[in-house]
């Protein structure tokens, strides 16, 4: 995550829960299917990913990196589009070509839940005690999104629901080489965009996922999720709890920064934070596949797979 977050995201772990609005699924009038998820094959792409290396904003390894992903979630079926715009290099100034990407399946929908994470990398292990400007190819931190949308691509059209789904790929999150520096390019412009320029659909709900593929994994209510967006909060860990699944705590614990404060305030998304902040190599030059796991990608694909077919009041 960030330098802002550094300031307020320690916060003592809370012993109690939190309690929320009643947000009952609603499995029993769905027809859930229980996909096969393959934890392997979404470590592999996983694996596929960090062999190109770092994939900063604008350099020849991020457009690898897409070229990579297009390819991907094509020849699985799915509509991809491109969102252009520069941003200014935040040391010469110069502009930098940013390009989020959107994955959508059921495109005619007009009713559509959103399911989002970076893609960039950092440019240095700011946090690496040895080696702060190192190389960081972001393992968790950066290709853990991708991945788990790379394995759920292969399931989504076997769901049955009405309504269309988009997996978002931000740039520029972290294309910040000095404290200070901007963050969240790419969730601040799709924000914006989506409130001065409305399309035809909507969406009414958010899932944000960053770091989810450490090794033990341990998803915690992160505090501006509970704030903005309590009830897709709750939804998600009750889902968890639905598939026995132990890595999603129902507490809170830390308070973060991350893209998700975009889509909430600007865009009113209602959207939560799936993270792992504890884990011990962010932003490091340990971040790497050797220090994620294929059970974790697994754990949460698995989760967000029945989410998406339980998830409430969709169309109220």
């Amino acid at each position: 995550m960030k330098d802002a977050v550094m300031k307020i995201a320690n916060f003592p772990c809370l012993v109690m829960c939190v309690v929320l609005p009643v947000c009952v699924l609603q499995a029993e009038e769905a027809k859930v299917v229980t996909p096969e998820v393959s934890g392997a094959r979404g470590f592999g792409y996983l694996n596929d990913i960090c062999k190109i290396g770092p994939r900063i904003s604008g350099s020849a390894g991020m457009i690898k990196q897409q070229q990579l992903i297009v390819h991907h979630f094509k020849k699985l079926g799915a509509q991809v589009a491109e969102q252009n715009f520069d941003a200014p290099h935040p040391l010469s100034g110069e502009p930098v070509r940013m390009k989020n990407l959107v994955i959508s399946w059921h495109p005619e929908q007009k009713e559509r839940i959103l399911l989002c994470c970076h893609y960039d990398t950092r440019p240095f292990p700011d946090q690496d005690p040895r080696n702060p400007r190192g190389r960081f190819i972001g393992a968790n931190d950066g290709a853990s999104g991708v991945a788990l949308f790379m394995e759920m691509a292969h399931h989504i059209k076997a769901l049955d629901v009405p309504y269309g789904i988009d997996m978002l790929l931000f740039d520029g999150e972290e294309l910040v080489f000095r404290r200070g520096d901007k963050y969240f390019l790419g969730s601040e412009y799709f924000a914006t965009e989506y409130r001065d320029n409305p399309p035809a659909h909507k969406y009414k709900y958010g899932v944000l996922v960053d770091m989810i593929a450490g090794k033990p994994l341990r998803l915690y209510y992160e505090r501006n999720s509970l704030k903005y967006a309590p009830q897709v909060t709750q939804s998600v860990w009750q889902a968890a709890a639905d598939k026995k699944n132990r890595a999603f705590v129902p507490r809170a614990r830390h308070e973060v920064l991350d893209d998700h404060i975009p889509l909430n305030e600007i865009a009113k998304i209602p959207t939560t934070d799936l993270i792992d902040f504890d884990y011990r190599y962010w932003h490091t030059t340990a971040d790497s596949p050797r220090n994620c796991s294929a059970k974790s990608l697994e754990s949460v694909a698995e989760v967000l797979l029945y989410w998406i077919q339980v998830l409430p009041g969709l169309n109220e």
